[in-house]
């Protein structure tokens, strides 16, 4: 892999993406952040203030995606990189605003000190249901905002239904209340389809849908780890 250097004539650069990282009403600091462990494996998703921040300590470094080839950059040379994706390619980025310049948010940062593998598996919770079913009720079919949607038990907790991926699915209110304490057998009605627990988190698989963050393809499409958003 290749690594660019510049030298010190950008530090005043690397000092506006220090300031960056604090300012509030930049949306491209809301822009996500695939981070990899030292070794390249997946950890977690985190927004782009946190990416930024963890490049000004040196504690990670940028993995540039492009024609199937991996480029390791530092922030200074990424800030240069920056100037030339600003002229060529600007609809491919979300930006962070400077006094001196815009930045491009990297799309994914690799950890320099950090080699553990992370643990399998997908936390069990609210948000990971809803991702996994992409905020579709599993009765009717019909997409709903979060506010408008409940966890279902497909078997009743009264009915000795447990607390598992392959037991809750996301429903509307209304499905909710026709169904009842009832299986779905019971109230004459039908899954779209089987709940099954998820191989990596759903929230990843939802923004890989989204061509803005198709490099992280690269590193999720052959693994299975826990990737937690952070």
């Amino acid at each position: 892999m290749r690594r660019h250097r510049t030298g010190p004539d950008l530090r005043s650069n690397e000092a506006d993406a220090a300031s960056a990282a604090a300012v509030p009403a930049d949306l491209g600091l809301d822009a996500k952040v695939l981070v990899l462990n030292k070794v390249y494996f997946a950890l977690r998703v985190i927004s782009a203030r946190r990416a930024f921040a963890l490049l000004v300590r040196d504690a990670a470094e940028i993995i540039h995606v492009e024609e199937g080839r991996y480029y390791n950059y530092s922030l200074t040379s990424w800030l240069e990189v920056s100037e030339l994706q600003r002229q060529f390619e600007p609809d491919a980025h979300d930006w962070v605003r400077t006094v001196r310049m815009h930045i491009a948010v990297p799309r994914v940062i690799r950890l320099l000190g950090y080699d553990r593998i992370p643990d399998q598996g997908v936390k069990l919770n609210r948000r990971n249901l809803f991702a996994r079913d992409r905020n579709r009720c599993q009765y009717c079919g019909r997409s709903f905002t979060t506010s408008e949607l409940s966890i279902d038990h497909v078997i009743p907790r009264a009915q000795g239904g447990p607390d598992t991926w392959e037991n809750l699915v996301c429903a509307c209110l209304r499905c909710n209340a026709r169904k009842g304490g009832r299986t779905p057998e019971q109230a004459g009605m039908r899954l779209v389809r089987p709940p099954v627990r998820p191989k990596r988190n759903p929230l990843i698989s939802v923004r890989l849908g989204s061509d803005k963050y198709a490099s992280w393809k690269a590193f999720l499409d052959e693994a299975y780890w826990s990737v937690e958003l952070g």
